[in-house]
């Protein structure tokens, strides 16, 4: 047996002993005991959660105080990222898209399958190889990050997309909290993908909340408000913070040449490989300033709180946003 799979074992009996003292009870007596399967995979997603609130405020915080980009000037507008990062860490964003996109999904695959469409799997590409955990895991990681390249460039690229994306980029204190700063529709738009990339490419449950919670754990890291560069030869492996700061920085993150020209640079998740493979990398040896220019230049408003800037994307999205 590997770490990856003990690691693994460890995981499944947190998540039964979860389930069996607090969902399962929970799920009777409220007389839902028809969704005691889901409420098992949902224990799942609630303990990555928690784990990953966990290392947040421990070690990713401990990294924020020991060598800060900037100080925070607005603790309110953190505070807004932090509930972002609640719904999502804590999988009340996900549970509401189990009862709604993944019924969908689950009956078109399965009507899919009963026109013929062939079943496949990334752990039968090697037999003998992908057998092992840890090598499919890697599989699958890779996978997924290239979709969210592609899906990250269709967000700056294309005006509509941009008009819900540019929310996440219109904090001007970057913290480990402002992975999840992101309009709900946008999320909704990313994740019905991710999910029909899951169930096309027959991914297991196990080994998808997997990808998800590496995925998350570094794009918070990313996102962290630390001095942190991986060095010339990781830091090309590697996202890192300073990497990712200059995908958030005014005027390089998001246009390619010039005010108003939607693109970007440093728009891979995990590995730099896909910015460097399509032309979009840079690996200056700074950190700069993030916001957008027209919140910076003409004091367009992007919403104080959590509800204001859902519906200030909404009217962007309909073009009935204006500069402030």
């Amino acid at each position: 047996m590997d770490l990856f799979d003990g690691i693994a074992r460890l995981f499944d009996s947190a998540q039964q002993g979860l389930f069996e003292a607090v969902v399962q009870p929970l799920l009777f007596g409220l007389g839902l005991g028809n969704l005691l399967e889901d409420g098992f995979r949902a224990t799942g997603w609630l303990l990555v959660g928690l784990l990953q609130l966990l290392l947040l405020l421990t070690v990713f915080r401990a990294l924020e105080r020991w060598r800060p980009v900037e100080p925070l000037q607005d603790r309110g507008a953190v505070r807004v990222d932090v509930l972002y990062t609640l719904i999502h860490r804590l999988g009340l964003f996900r549970l509401v898209m189990f009862f709604s996109l993944v019924p969908l999904f689950d009956g078109a695959i399965g009507t899919l399958r009963v026109w013929g469409m062939p079943t496949w799997s990334l752990d039968d590409l090697w037999p003998g190889v992908t057998d092992l955990a840890l090598v499919s895991f890697m599989l699958y990681l890779l996978l997924f990050d290239a979709v969210d390249y592609a899906l990250h460039r269709a967000q700056h690229r294309f005006g509509w997309w941009w008009q819900l994306h540019a929310l996440h980029h219109s904090q001007r204190q970057m913290t480990l909290w402002s992975d999840n700063r992101n309009h709900l529709l946008d999320d909704v738009l990313r994740d019905a993908v991710f999910v029909a990339v899951a169930l096309v490419a027959g991914v297991p449950p196990a080994q998808f909340i997997a990808v998800v919670a590496c995925t998350q754990l570094f794009e918070s890291l990313s996102h962290a408000n630390v001095r942190l560069s991986f060095g010339p030869v990781l830091g090309r492996l590697l996202v890192s913070p300073r990497y990712h700061r200059l995908h958030h920085a005014i005027g390089i993150g998001h246009e390619s040449s010039g005010p108003g020209t939607l693109g970007g640079h440093n728009l891979a998740v995990l590995f730099p490989l896909w910015d460097m493979l399509f032309g979009t990398a840079r690996f200056d040896d700074r950190y700069e300033p993030t916001g957008l220019r027209d919140q910076v230049e003409q004091g367009r408003d992007y919403g104080r709180g959590f509800w204001g800037q859902q519906w200030l994307g909404l009217k962007r999205l309909f073009g009935r946003a204006g500069a402030a």
